[in-house]
């Protein structure tokens, strides 16, 4: 039985199929161009592949896995922005802040810069968003902005002072109270994470059903070589003196 009372079951389930989808689209772009854009080190692929006694197949896999891995943290990011495209107030606009919520008793807007972690802002990028959320509020003075942190350092509400400034209407805030904020219920994130697991499944079972990527690379890495070892160094120094495809 559904007991989220902030989100239906089927929304809930759109939003994690759409992301599992990105995940796959994400595995079926890597193909050999893009594995070896970085230009793979074959040989740092052998030492790791002895010491560490692993198959070459494996460690090819850890390396598509890492180059995936950046992309999917921006899907994850999308993830939790998308969650308040179904929540009642809420709005996730095509450009602009990420989230805009209105209170529905005071018509007071938040205008929502989210982010994954805390630390992923350099100074630079934070100065750009506390310059966007100040110019927000010199249109807007009864506004809020808020950046919302997922993974914050703590639960938190307060001031966000940058660079010795401080506005009383610019906060930084960690998911769950923003959660809170828009719902009105205070567990409502751990709500989220407590269905999670179960519905991931679900969608999985449904996708997995219709498309299940296939990994390119080792096909290619096959046309160039049967002999993995043999391929990695022809990608990686085919045009080296005394290497050839053969």
């Amino acid at each position: 039985m559904w007991e989220i009372p902030f989100i239906t079951e089927e929304d809930f389930q759109l939003n994690i199929q759409n992301t599992i989808n990105a995940y796959y689209k994400a595995i079926k772009s890597i193909d050999i161009a893009k594995f070896n854009s970085n230009l793979i080190d074959p040989i740092k692929l052998i030492f790791d592949m002895k010491v560490y006694n692993k198959t070459p197949e494996s460690l090819i896999d850890d390396e598509i896995n890492r180059q995936v891995d950046r992309t999917n943290s921006n899907t994850i990011g999308y993830f939790n922005q998308n969650m308040f495209k179904y929540i009642k107030n809420c709005e996730v606009p095509k450009n602009g802040f990420d989230v805009i919520y209105t209170n529905p008793n005071t018509g007071q807007k938040i205008y929502v810069e989210m982010k994954n972690k805390h630390n992923t802002m350099n100074s630079d990028s934070a100065n750009n968003v506390y310059n966007k959320m100040l110019n927000k509020l010199k249109k807007e003075p009864d506004a809020k902005c808020y950046l919302v942190e997922v993974i914050a350092r703590k639960s938190q509400n307060e001031v966000w002072t940058f660079s010795r400034n401080t506005n009383e209407s610019i906060r930084r805030v960690s998911i769950d109270r923003f959660y809170y904020e828009v719902t009105g219920i205070k567990n409502a994130f751990k709500m989220i994470c407590d269905v999670l697991p179960k519905e991931i499944d679900i969608a999985i079972k449904k996708i997995r059903a219709v498309d299940n990527p296939d990994n390119l690379v080792f096909g290619e890495l096959n046309e160039i070589n049967p002999d993995i070892i043999k391929a990695m160094f022809l990608l990686a120094f085919r045009t080296y003196e005394g290497f050839s495809n053969n």
